[in-house]
């Protein structure tokens, strides 16, 4: 479809952490600098590992809670280091299909609910189910590149 595209992501491991309480502008904040030193080498074997994108936030409805992760590069998929900081955890995401809305510029919390909030209307309009109560943000740039930025916003399919 033109305005998002439904997308097969293959189980794979991230490293992430959860930000209780704030919003998500200060969770996403403090969330990137944890795993970024994660990557920096706070892990068992002081490794440090190349960052990479995109930058997820888990959104749910009506919580405080916002998980935000990494990708684990593909050369440490099978063993990634194990975190120091108890705060940081290895996960598994299972194989998803995944619709995907993309848009550009600097995204705020707000902007992300408004996209989120246009691709769930788009996905009721046509009748494609999928889960409501919660979706992922995904950020691709760095807060130093001012153009051509790219976003997303995702929905996990029914």
């Amino acid at each position: 479809a033109k305005d998002y595209e439904l997308r097969q992501y293959e189980t794979a491991k991230w490293v992430s952490t959860v930000i209780r309480g704030e919003t998500q502008k200060e969770a996403m904040r403090q969330g990137f600098w944890k795993l970024f030193h994660y990557i920096q080498g706070k892990n068992e074997k002081e490794a440090k590992i190349d960052m990479t994108v995109p930058v997820t936030c888990l959104v749910k409805s009506g919580c405080t809670d916002f998980k935000i992760s990494f990708f684990v590069p593909f050369e440490h998929q099978d063993c990634p280091p194990q975190p120091t900081d108890s705060d940081v955890f290895i996960e598994e995401r299972k194989a998803a299909a995944l619709f995907v809305r993309s848009f550009g510029g600097f995204a705020s919390p707000e902007k992300y609910a408004e996209e989120a909030d246009a691709l769930a209307r788009t996905l009721r309009n046509r009748g494609q189910p999928f889960h409501e109560d919660f979706f992922y943000t995904a950020g691709y740039d760095s807060p130093f590149k001012l153009f051509n930025r790219h976003n997303e916003v995702w929905y996990f399919k029914k």
